[in-house]
């Protein structure tokens, strides 16, 4: 019997991990891409032991930015306002769509801060934004 509650007590944890809230999920993938958002997403899910979903969750995120990247581009002058739909409706898959279903009660995790994932994707788009601006120029 004693056996039997501690397998019992191995299952439960003992508190919840700390993750980035549905809110902070959307807006990285709105300001930035949803490859950002979907970092974060991975991030909630390997702290829960859910490993396997995590990788699909970046893995699609990735692939739903390179798909997003192409049909911004169809036209022969990309339209700004398509990115923007893109980011928000990978956003929304995310938050709404996945982010829920993994964390139906997220009121019993505490939220990490965002600033260091901010920070790191600032740094990253930087070089993207000055390329950008460069190729223009020129």
């Amino acid at each position: 019997m004693a056996r039997e509650q501690d397998l019992i007590d191995e299952a439960i944890p003992k508190s919840n991990p700390k993750i980035y809230s549905g809110t902070a999920i959307r807006a990285f993938s709105v300001i930035f891409t949803s490859i950002f958002g979907g970092v974060l997403l991975m991030q909630n899910l390997k702290a829960i032991g859910k490993k396997k979903e995590a990788n699909y969750v970046l893995l699609g995120s990735m692939l739903y930015t390179a798909v997003s990247i192409i049909i911004i581009n169809i036209p022969a002058r990309p339209i700004t306002a398509l990115t923007l739909i893109c980011n928000i409706t990978g956003g929304v898959i995310l938050s709404e769509y996945f982010y829920k279903k993994y964390f139906p009660n997220d009121s019993v995790y505490e939220k990490k801060k965002i600033w260091k994932p901010l920070i790191i994707s600032i740094l990253i788009t930087i070089p993207f934004i000055f390329a950008l601006v460069y190729t223009s120029e020129h």
